[in-house]
């Protein structure tokens, strides 16, 4: 049964990928990093920059997940995603701000560039993970079986 944290972070997570796309990018949700990490969404833009946005539906989500900080060494920039009511004075300035409901979000804040930019190898393997990701779901949806 879902509980409203996962209700909520679906509704949120709907909404940021309508942005990321207006933005320009395409977006995955729940895309398995190679750390094992799942980051909530991760897009790609036709430069190759690549984005990780985390959800935090509430107050205690955000303080119950740490593992965060894990996710700067897999993109270019990184936003916090939560709704429009979160209280933003909690989160890391030094990270991207979207506020968001389940129809569209906006950026409260850019995410300052990645002062570790990514290696030419560690964004190929990203970029790589992406697309078959993106194909194994995409054919899993044109033909179900196992």
């Amino acid at each position: 049964m879902a509980t409203a944290r996962d209700d909520t972070a679906q509704k949120l997570a709907r909404g940021v990928g309508r942005l990321l796309r207006d933005l320009g990018y395409d977006s995955l949700a729940e895309f398995t990093l190679r750390s094992g990490r799942r980051a909530d969404l991760a897009g790609i833009d036709r430069k190759g920059r690549i984005a990780i946005i985390e959800i935090k539906s509430s107050t205690a989500d955000f303080r119950a997940d740490q593992k965060w900080p894990e996710y700067r060494d897999y993109c270019d920039l990184f936003y916090f995603a939560v709704p429009m009511d979160f209280p933003v004075e909690i989160l890391p300035e030094d990270a991207g701000l979207i506020l968001a409901d389940a129809y569209s979000g906006d950026i409260a804040r850019p995410a300052p560039a990645n002062p570790k930019p990514l290696h030419a190898s560690r964004r190929r393997e990203v970029t790589l993970r992406f697309a078959r990701t993106a194909a194994k779901r995409l054919r899993r949806l044109e033909d179900p079986r196992p």
